[in-house]
């Protein structure tokens, strides 16, 4: 497994907000993270980078127990995170925000011209600062910076959120170029149809806790279990 999660209980302050989650991602897989709001989806992932730290269970890495690692470790070893508000750095250039990004790990190395072999539209993009680019550019942006941290595994948090369906499609058609490539993802995502579109396994979660995991098929293809989970 690239990675495991394994029972971990995360709170903010005194307020549990996952109990005992536990998940695995295969090598080059897309598991579907799925659920309300407020089911810990986010929570999830910001337990996976330490940026909230477990206070109980293991994160495992790589075959790397990173459950104590800091946050900037966790990413050099190869773990790229896309989150929901983007952040890129508002008053650097889109060339500027991409250099500070790139590190080696064990993994593929991606360069700036694979970015653009991916979204055409980046190339042209470069001079302009961050602060000036539309909600699709800095997806782009936010994608192709994940890349060029050479991951082996990238969290996607919302990706289609506030995005044309041209550019949702495209962050897509990424994600199964990421998986061609042996890159593994997990997704959360609020259009449950999107994300098990593009899912091989789906992992439910309801008011922090484990509702459900099987094949993304099953869930996407079963409208009752579908309806029973989500209510969509």
């Amino acid at each position: 497994m690239i990675l495991e999660v394994d029972g971990i209980h995360t709170f903010y302050g005194e307020t549990q907000v996952l109990f005992g989650v536990s998940f695995d991602v295969r090598p080059g897989e897309v598991v579907a993270l799925l659920g309300p709001n407020g089911a810990g989806k986010t929570t999830t992932l910001r337990s996976i980078l330490a940026l909230t730290r477990p206070s109980e269970g293991r994160v495992r890495f790589d075959g790397a127990d990173v459950t104590a690692w800091p946050t900037h470790r966790i990413a050099r070893a190869g773990i790229g995170w896309v989150p929901d508000d983007r952040r890129l750095c508002p008053t650097l250039s889109v060339a500027k925000n991409l250099q500070i990004a790139a590190k080696r790990t064990r993994f593929r190395a991606w360069t700036v011209k694979d970015c653009c072999g991916i979204f055409s539209a980046l190339d042209h993009l470069m001079h302009r600062d961050a602060e000036n680019l539309s909600g699709g550019e800095m997806q782009m942006v936010a994608i192709s910076r994940a890349l060029l941290g050479s991951p082996g595994l990238v969290l996607f948090d919302e990706p289609s959120q506030g995005l044309a369906p041209k550019i949702v499609e495209d962050v897509l058609a990424t994600i199964r170029h990421l998986r061609d490539q042996g890159v593994a993802s997990v997704v959360v995502e609020q259009n449950a149809e999107l994300a098990l579109s593009v899912a091989d396994r789906a992992l439910v979660l309801d008011r922090g806790r484990v509702a459900w995991q099987g094949e993304a098929d099953e869930l996407r293809h079963d409208r009752a279990l579908r309806q029973r989970l989500l209510g969509a």
